[in-house]
C-alpha cells in the first residue's frame, strides 16, 4: 500500500478577508474531492487572508498511480480558473 502526500501553497492576491478566503478555498477542495476521488483539506495558513496551504492524499497499491493522481491535481488547481496562484507544491509517497 502506498499512501501520497502532497502540499500546495497558495496565494490567493484578490481576496480581502478570511470569509472570502474561506469561499474559494471550499470550492476548490470541492471540485477536487469529487473530479479526484481523493481527501483534501486546508491545513496551514489559518488566520492569513492571501495565503493557504492545502494537503492532499491519496491512497493506492501503486506507487505511479499514486504520483499521478497527486500530479493531475496540481495541474488542475494551475489550469483552472481560480483566483489563486500556486507558490509551491511537494509530493511525497510513503510506502506502508
Amino acid at each position: 500500500m502506498n499512501v501520497g502526500v502532497c502540499k500546495v501553497h497558495l496565494r490567493l492576491p484578490e481576496n480581502a478577508s478570511l470569509k472570502g478566503k474561506r469561499q474559494v478555498l471550499k470550492s476548490i477542495t470541492s471540485r477536487i474531492r469529487n473530479k479526484f476521488d481523493v481527501a483534501v483539506a486546508e491545513v496551514d495558513d489559518n488566520d492569513v487572508w492571501q495565503q493557504a496551504t492545502i494537503g492532499i492524499c491519496c491512497v493506492s497499491n501503486n506507487n505511479r498511480h499514486t504520483n499521478q493522481v497527486l500530479s493531475r491535481v496540481v495541474d488542475f488547481i494551475t489550469n483552472s480558473r481560480f483566483d489563486v496562484e500556486i507558490l509551491d507544491y511537494e509530493i511525497e509517497i510513503i510506502g506502508v
